[in-house]
């Protein structure tokens, strides 16, 4: 795909976002579900077509740490520091909910999941829409994670609005996931 192509598909994916869809985009490791985490309709859409109680919480993912710095308000600079140490990254970070987030992201959770990825399509779309964005993987509860565009469209056919351009980087797992409060590998 040229520049010119691939750069319209990702305004594509980004405006649609912005005006309220969900969209599929690839990631690291896998697959994700994609859609303004401010927008509680499309995090429903999300939920639904994933079969997912809204209590389990969703991952916020951006650009960079500027773009999750009302998510960081009231965390100290040791904290931000670990945090930046492993980003961008595949690295998920459970930090306490200052009360910015919706309950539709954070579930039944007194933290928020959040993440800066160095995946480029993630990052460039994160830019664009101009903030962070909904990141969960790409399958109904109970299956494997979509790794391509085909097992994406085979979970959920025309359940998306858009699917963005690219390739998964290739890592084997997902994000890890750690609590900054205790440092414990939760996943």
């Amino acid at each position: 795909m040229n520049y010119w192509t691939r750069n319209f598909r990702l305004h594509c994916a980004a405006d649609t976002i912005s005006s309220g869809g969900v969209i599929a985009y690839p990631t690291e490791a896998v697959w994700g579900l994609g859609c303004h985490p401010d927008n509680k309709i499309g995090v429903e859409r999300i939920l639904k077509l994933k079969g997912r109680s809204v209590d389990k919480g969703l991952i916020l993912v951006a650009a960079n740490i500027e773009q999750l710095q009302p998510y960081l308000h009231g965390l100290d600079q040791s904290q931000l520091d670990r945090m930046q140490q492993t980003w961008p990254g595949p690295t998920t970070w459970l930090v306490p909910n200052n009360g910015v987030a919706a309950d539709w992201i954070t579930g039944r959770h007194n933290s928020l999941a959040l993440r800066v990825s160095n995946h480029p399509l993630v990052a460039a779309l994160c830019q664009r829409v101009g903030g962070a964005i909904v990141s969960t993987s790409a399958n109904p509860q109970g299956k494997i994670s979509a790794r391509n565009r085909f097992e994406v469209r085979r979970f959920f056919a025309k359940g998306l609005d858009y699917y963005a351009p690219g390739e998964v980087l290739g890592h084997s797992n997902p994000s890890q996931i750690r609590d900054l409060i205790s440092d414990k590998i939760i996943r």
